[in-house]
Formats: C-alpha cells, structure tokens, sequence
C-alpha cells in the first residue's frame, strides 16, 4: 500500500499552477499508478500527493491523487480526455478529476426538521467559505417563523426555505424531488423523515445522512436522555450515505468523545450535538475533496 498523510488542500502547489484531484477505481493491475503518473508528467504536471488502497482479498485498485498542473499548457477539456483514456484503458468503474479554483462547486439541498443545530453549523461554515458547496435551497417538514434565526440567515442570502408538512400517508416525497433536481448531492441535516425507495432510486445520486452515535442501544423518542440515564461513558455521531435499510448505509466519518458522572444531561446533550454538527461538516468536506469511495456493499474508503 502506498499512502501519504492528509494534506490541506492547495498545500504545497507552486504559484502559477492550480490543484486538480483524481480519484480512481478499476481491476487491479500492473502499471496503473505508472500510467497515471506518465499521464500527469506529460502535460507538465506533478504528483505531490497520492494515496492508494487495494484489499488483500480483492483485486480492486482504489486510488486518490493531488497534483499541479499549468492550465495554459493543460487545458480544461484536455485534461478531461487524458483521465477518460486512461479510465477506459484500466475499465474504470469510477474516474472523477477536479479543478476545485476552476471546477463550480458541488450544488447541494439541505432537508431538515426542527432541530437547528446541524443546519445552523452548515449554513455557518458555507458562510465562512469552509464548506465548497453552493446551497439551492433547505427544505424541512417543521414550520420556522420568518424572524426564527435560519430564517433570517436564509433569507438575508437569498437561499429559498421551503416548508412541507408531512404526515403518515404523505411524505411530500414528489415535491421534494422537484426541489432538489439538478444538486450534485442533498444532505439530511437531522431531517427527521424515512425517504423511501422510490425516492432513493428516483434521485439517484449520493445523500448524506447524521445521527447521534447512541444507536441501536438507545432508539425512539429522546435518546440522549435514555442514554445519559443509561450512564454510558462514550457518546459519538455518525454520518453516512443514505440507502433503503434505515441508518445502515455506508460510512463516511465517526467521532466520538467521553462523558462522565460530572456531566448533566445538559452538558450531555451538548456535547452530541456538537459532536453531530462537526461529524457531518466533516463528511461533507471529504466528499467535496473526492475523498470518499464506495467499498464493498457497507463500506466506504476514505483517503
């Protein structure tokens, strides 16, 4: 396995050039990461950082790049052609590049209920410009006033809020689908709904879910109080990619942090909030930077 440490993005490109990532899955095979480096030189490029995964068991090759290249002697659409030869020469089954300082950024929707915490963090750091997404529009299924909080963010930057109500017999699942046409991915920032299989089949791209890491011990209403009167030691969160089997699809980041004895059920249910809000922020950034693969039918590799 070749691996290097993870690096800031932009870390370490000379002036004049830009960073481009790739992120490769094919049949394992000899000269993979000589053809792409040869792909990369030839157009005057350069490889600073590169991580590779192939499981003992399978002859799958996983691999993510960063490399600089001068966009004057590499133009957009040429690189486009180099990476698609060579993904057609190894049969890919996947073979993404990106130009993050030319390339639009990943355009998401976000579902949420009526907490906030989740939601707030996201539309807090996209303020700050630490998330690379540009938001169509959040959607929830709890009512907020106009001079609730969200609200007022959403509307001083012209990010459309839409209310629909759900019941048993309506999920507003059609509606929702019109509503997030065209996003690269959606994000389930605490969306207290099931989507269905239909749904999942019908968007057909990646959704991204959070949840406390109290599950499957402490389920239903209010868990965070089942645990804290549970006395457990260790509380976490989970964010992961949504499929028909509830809170079951794959991984893409956990954190976890201790409680104690001295923790309230206040300071309890702080602490898993912020640990929610940093997990899924996280998730979302390591999409964004094509860290994440698919591995297996559960799993995900992430660089």
């Amino acid at each position: 396995m070749l691996s290097v440490s993870r690096r800031p993005l932009s870390a370490a490109v000379p002036a004049g050039n830009l960073l481009g990532i790739h992120l490769f899955q094919c049949p394992d095979t000899v000269g993979i990461v000589a053809r792409l480096s040869e792909c990369i030189a030839s157009r005057g490029g350069n490889i600073h950082s590169v991580d590779v995964f192939v499981p003992d068991d399978k002859p799958v090759f996983y691999s993510r790049s960063e490399f600089t290249y001068n966009p004057m002697l590499w133009p957009r659409n040429v690189l486009r052609a180099d990476f698609l030869n060579l993904s057609q020469h190894f049969s890919a089954q996947r073979s993404t590049v990106r130009v993050p300082d030319l390339d639009p950024k990943y355009k998401i929707s976000v579902l949420a209920s009526k907490q906030d915490h989740c939601l707030f963090d996201l539309l807090y750091r996209w303020q700050e410009g630490r998330l690379p997404v540009d938001i169509n529009c959040v959607i929830s299924n709890h009512d907020r006033h106009k001079d609730n909080h969200v609200r007022r963010f959403l509307e001083r930057h012209g990010i459309p809020y839409h209310y629909l109500p759900t019941s048993p017999g309506n999920k507003r699942e059609q509606e929702i689908l019109e509503l997030v046409q065209g996003t690269d991915f959606v994000v389930l920032a605490r969306y207290m709904q099931i989507l269905s299989e239909g749904f999942l089949k019908a968007y057909g791209k990646d959704i991204i879910n959070i949840h406390h890491g109290l599950l499957p011990s402490f389920k239903g209403g209010n868990p965070s109080r089942q645990a804290f009167n549970a006395g457990v030691k260790l509380i976490g969160a989970t964010s992961h990619f949504v499929t028909p089997e509830l809170d079951a699809g794959p991984i893409i980041e956990q954190m976890v942090e201790r409680v104690s004895h001295r923790d309230t059920l206040q300071s309890f249910v702080v602490k898993s909030e912020n640990l929610e809000k940093q997990c899924l922020a996280e998730a979302i950034k390591s999409y964004c930077e094509l860290r994440v693969l698919p591995y297996e039918l559960k799993k995900t590799v992430v660089f």
